[in-house]
């Protein structure tokens, strides 16, 4: 029993500090909490009804708004346009009459209270974003909320259902 005991406490314990890659089995980083594959996919966001009915927000929240079809980061206490597309045309019916279970919740690091469905919670790690050379040429059916890399533009991407929009850090 004590032995049994102790070797969940040693598993737990080591699984707490963890990093987690997906799609590889070598880390690039020992800084990063989750790595992913090479592939030519993306991080596909959270899809929320409205910016305005999630609660508990804190800054660096990222979602899709169906509301607006628009993805959207949470900074400064104020939802900001990450899309930047007039027409609202993302097809959304993959998402169609789907409920939000608003307790679904994973976490990375020392848990917390934060809200959210995935909380990347380490004070001293990041996540590395996919990363895709020239994803609006090599993603062959991206979905609305899709976020990557650009290997090739050096820039962030985000698919908001209908176009790519690249963002550059300032």
């Amino acid at each position: 029993m004590k032995k049994s005991l102790l070797s969940t406490f040693i598993l737990v314990y080591s699984c707490s500090f963890s990093q987690v890659a997906i799609g590889k089995t070598v880390l690039e980083s020992a800084s990063s909490s989750i790595e992913f594959g090479t592939e030519n996919r993306g991080l596909v966001l959270p899809w929320v009804t409205s910016a305005s009915v999630v609660s508990g927000v804190v800054n660096g929240t990222m979602i899709f708004d169906l509301n607006d079809k628009k993805v959207k980061v949470y900074e400064s206490n104020a939802w900001k346009d990450l899309s930047i597309n007039s027409d609202g045309t993302a097809d959304t019916t993959l998402q169609d009459g789907l409920v939000e279970e608003t307790a679904a919740k994973v976490s990375f690091g020392t848990v917390t209270s934060t809200p959210g469905i995935l909380v990347l919670e380490d004070t001293n790690r990041a996540m590395i974003l996919p990363k895709v050379a020239d994803p609006h040429l090599n993603i062959v059916s991206p979905t609305p909320g899709m976020i990557v890399y650009d290997t090739t533009k050096k820039m962030l991407a985000v698919f908001n259902g209908a176009v790519w929009t690249f963002w550059k850090a300032s």
